[in-house]
């Protein structure tokens, strides 16, 4: 009689419950590249050196690389920023939020830890800015004190606050309110609240803010100190002053002109044979005080 063979084991039937062949079968798992801390380090330090040496270039009160490192708070709110952005990137939200606070503390400066901010970005004094969650600042962007980069909605995952591009001014006391775009070497005058996109190169002041186009080879780029104002605004760039400078060009040309005319007919009636026509009160000469409502303006 034949002898009954016995069946194979389960493991062996069924590759798929086999552990050895499941192992096998097994995808390999991407490990991530190592970190080259050499590389990593000297990023860094390059990056620190860039936001110390625009610091010297734009202040004209700074005299060191020392006195930067050690007492402008500035430079310390944009250092402990970038720990607390790399925290809440990483997923380390508590964290973030601890350091934010810890800086807003020791430097006066909020600064939302998601924020993204460029590589030589200066606040200038800068006690009292506020910078929003979803706000952006781009490279060689100058911000004085009292400055809010601020958001007008209220819904979750939503771009709420504004974005600055390269080499923007954002004079002391600005408000910039919305999810819009402040373009290349925009400037922004002081206390003005703006709440909706400005072009590159041009000039917002006022409440509500005015839009100033850029003059023609000029802008705010903070990058030629030659071209940099201080707090971003200009007496040239008020559109008020402008206007009431251009009314009183205007009328003072106009009684140059009537008094030209007055004269004329003075003469045209001294000739023999014409009837005076002249009236009595013709302003025959200027009156007009154009200089001195200038000068009340602003030159």
């Amino acid at each position: 009689m034949q002898a009954a063979t016995r069946p194979a084991s389960r493991a062996a039937t069924e590759p798929s419950q086999n552990p050895i062949a499941r192992k096998q079968r097994r995808p390999a798992l991407d490990c991530p590249a190592p970190i080259d801390i050499t590389t990593t380090k000297a990023a860094m330090f390059s990056r620190l050196r860039a936001d110390i040496r625009c610091i010297l270039e734009r202040d004209p009160a700074a005299r060191s690389a020392w006195e930067v490192i050690t007492v402008y708070p500035g430079f310390h709110a944009v250092v402990l920023h970038r720990w607390a952005h790399a925290c809440w990137t990483h997923g380390f939200k508590w964290p973030a939020r601890f350091i934010a606070h810890c800086a807003r503390a020791f430097t006066g400066i909020e600064i939302h830890p998601a924020a993204k901010i460029g590589e030589r970005v200066f606040f200038d004094h800068a006690m009292g800015v506020v910078v929003g969650e979803t706000a952006e600042i781009g490279d060689g962007c100058t911000i004085y004190q009292g400055v809010t980069l601020g958001g007008t909605s209220l819904y979750k995952g939503t771009k709420r606050h504004p974005t600055l591009g390269k080499n923007v001014v954002v004079s002391a006391g600005a408000k910039v309110l919305g999810g819009f775009v402040v373009g290349d070497g925009a400037k922004i005058g002081s206390n003005a609240v703006v709440i909706k996109p400005v072009p590159a190169g041009a000039t917002a002041v006022g409440i509500p803010a005015r839009i100033i186009p850029s003059k023609e080879g000029e802008s705010a780029d903070v990058a030629a100190p030659q071209k940099f104002s201080a707090y971003g605004i200009t007496q040239d760039d008020d559109p008020l002053s402008q206007a009431m400078r251009g009314l009183i060009d205007n009328a003072s040309s106009q009684e140059h002109q009537i008094a030209l005319l007055w004269q004329a007919i003075e003469k045209l009636s001294a000739q023999p044979g014409t009837k005076d026509c002249v009236p009595g009160d013709a302003a025959r000469g200027e009156s007009f005080e154009a200089d001195k409502l200038t000068q009340l303006i602003g030159k």
